[in-house]
């Protein structure tokens, strides 16, 4: 039996190689197994290439696996993109009877077997449903029954009939037939071992994220739909209004960060979601908030760029533009969540450093983040703590007998702020430069003061966790990364380890107010250091020797990624060994 393996189906958009993919995971993760799913889809809505990708495990997974174990393959095209993906003694289950499916040269020790998946789907009335055949071939090879699966379906399509229910159940019933048939003798080669039984979250990092929102007390969204982050408002658009929320889809992106922006202004929690064009179009009202002190909440869901670039392809390029972004010396909070779990409490984070530092906060998340899929523990709503900062009460509204001071110089550049409505609260906000109680003034002194305190918010931030770190005290290597990376580099550590090198792993999780003295602090202890990111011009190695030492700028390697896929832990390991182990000379001896 195995703990561990990968399982992928392929096929075409707009066949329903998402709900394949979907209704097993669901089924494995309430067996008790660990998930990691992540689907691989084009810009378009109908044809092309598409794969969902499974890590099914019995201990906790943060990303995919470089090979894969089992493929449900719809068609000739999947088996010639993923074959060379498969892992020795692999199974490749093909849509066709008759010899019709060819397994491309250099494909190895791999097992090609034909099942008529689509004429059994006609046979029983759809062909769309030759994907629960898919699920039920599936459950045959996993060692999974009918019973373990029929649940899902049971909810997944209660509200659209009995009879349509009843049609999935015999299409699984009869997938699972037709696999045992096929396999023969071989039908258990890929059999997993029980899961725990225990129920766990199932939940894409938009969800996550989402969901953190709404627990945080968002009660308003504005967004205009964009691809990877589009999911968040859809989430919220089925739950917000439940608990007195709005969602509103405003025309293009700059109505939606005003909205939030005027939202947070008046005291509402609110946020929007976007990606990397969108994000740039927010770059002057972001500006606005920052210099009237309006918190608001922004999650970046990176894909890869410039310009429209890959929509659907895995990047993370748009530190520059979140930590520089828009014009002027403008303050902010850049926070990047380091798992899908992470994406939950990051947002609920977000809206408290946004009311308490009175700022804009931009929770920077990725593609493989945002719409990947995994197990997660109970959420731990202790955690949930709700900081609105510092609103005004009756004495500074009228604390000198004279107008309100909103812009009030204070120690740490926060200043209690009014909200629409307070008797004595009024105040102009500008995006002009202003005086203590907002009116428009180019005095220089003034200028230098307010400048002053805006910054001076930033400096003392000490109730993030801005960098999570894994390993001993003083590694021999280094290595460094931010987002959806975190899987492949604590993969990449274990297996360092086990080469007998001596690895840690830090992953930097506040990009701005950047934490350079944690951040130093690490790189002193280390002898070789390694950034990992998914772009090409090494920005987070650039954000890091801006604040390093002279000495570790020059021990500061790079490596990148940056052709839309995820990090595998090989992709690491690899040159690290390259970087730090003399010629003749194995990595356990170095160790």
């Amino acid at each position: 039996m195995r703990n561990e393996l990968t399982w992928v189906v392929g096929g075409q958009q707009g066949e329903g190689i998402d709900t394949t993919g979907e209704i097993l995971a669901s089924a494995l993760n309430r067996l008790g197994y660990y998930i990691y799913g992540y689907r691989t889809f084009g810009s378009r809505i109908k044809g092309g290439h598409t794969n969902y990708r499974i890590r099914i495990a019995r201990r906790p997974v943060y990303g995919i696996a470089p090979r894969v174990d089992v493929l449900i393959a719809f068609d000739q095209d999947s088996v010639n993109r993923l074959a060379g993906e498969m892992a020795p003694g692999g199974v490749i289950i093909f849509n066709g009877k008759g010899g019709r499916a060819k397994l491309p040269a250099g494909a190895g020790d791999v097992r090609l077997v034909e099942v008529p998946m689509l004429d059994i789907a006609r046979e029983i009335g759809s062909p769309i449903m030759k994907n629960m055949v898919g699920v039920g071939v599936s459950a045959a090879l996993l060692g999974l029954r009918p019973g373990d699966i029929e649940p899902v379906l049971d909810d997944r399509f209660r509200g659209k009939g009995g009879k349509l229910v009843e049609a999935n159940k015999e299409a699984l019933r009869r997938g699972y037939e037709a696999a045992r048939a096929a396999l023969g003798d071989g039908a258990d080669a890929l059999q997993l071992a029980p899961g725990d039984a225990r129920r766990r979250y199932l939940m894409t990092g938009d969800e996550a994220a989402a969901f953190g929102a709404l627990v945080a007390g968002c009660r308003l969204v504005a967004a205009y739909p964009i691809t990877p982050a589009s999911e968040i408002m859809h989430w919220l658009v089925k739950k917000l209004p439940r608990y007195g929320g709005v969602v509103v889809q405003a025309e293009d992106e700059i109505a939606a960060i005003s909205t939030v922006v005027g939202a947070g202004y008046a005291g509402v929690r609110a946020m929007t979601a976007t990606s990397g064009p969108g994000f740039s179009l927010m770059q002057e009202v972001l500006g606005y908030a920052g210099m009237i002190e309006a918190p608001c909440v922004i999650a970046n869901v990176q894909r890869a760029g410039p310009s429209t670039g890959m929509p659907t392809k895995h990047e993370q390029s748009d530190l520059f533009e979140m930590v520089m972004g828009s014009h002027g010396d403008l303050p902010r909070i850049v926070l990047a969540p380091v798992t899908i779990e992470d994406c939950f409490y990051a947002a609920v984070e977000a809206f408290n450093l946004a009311d308490r530092y009175q700022t804009p906060v931009i929770l920077a998340m990725d593609l493989a983040l945002g719409l990947g899929k995994q197990t997660v523990e109970d959420i731990d709503f202790t955690r949930v703590k709700i900081d609105r900062g510092q609103i005004a009460l009756p004495d500074d509204l009228n604390w000198d007998g004279g107008d309100f001071k909103r812009y009030r110089f204070t120690d740490s550049g926060i200043s209690p702020r009014s909200l629409p409505g307070m008797p004595g609260g009024l105040h102009l906000a500008t995006g002009l430069e202003h005086d203590e109680t907002g009116h428009i003034t180019e005095d220089r002194t003034n200028r230098v003061r307010m400048m002053q305190k805006r910054l001076r918010k930033f400096s003392n931030i000490r109730d993030v966790e801005a960098v999570r770190y894994e390993g001993p005290p003083n590694p021999d290597v280094l290595l460094i990364g931010w987002g959806a990376s975190y899987g492949a580099l604590r993969e990449a550590r274990e297996r360092l380890e086990a080469e007998g090198v001596a690895t840690g792993h830090a992953h930097v999780r506040l990009l701005a107010p950047f934490p350079a003295e944690e951040v130093n602090r690490m790189l002193s202890r280390a002898n070789h250091v390694f950034v990992a990111e998914n772009n090409a011009l090494s920005q987070l190695a650039a954000l890091i020797r801006q604040h390093a030492d002279a000495a570790d700028k020059r021990r500061l390697r790079t490596i990148n990624k940056y052709d839309g896929t995820l990090f595998l832990p090989a992709e690491i390991v690899e040159p690290v060994l390259e970087s730090i182990t003399p010629v003749g000379v194995t990595a356990k001896e170095v160790g």
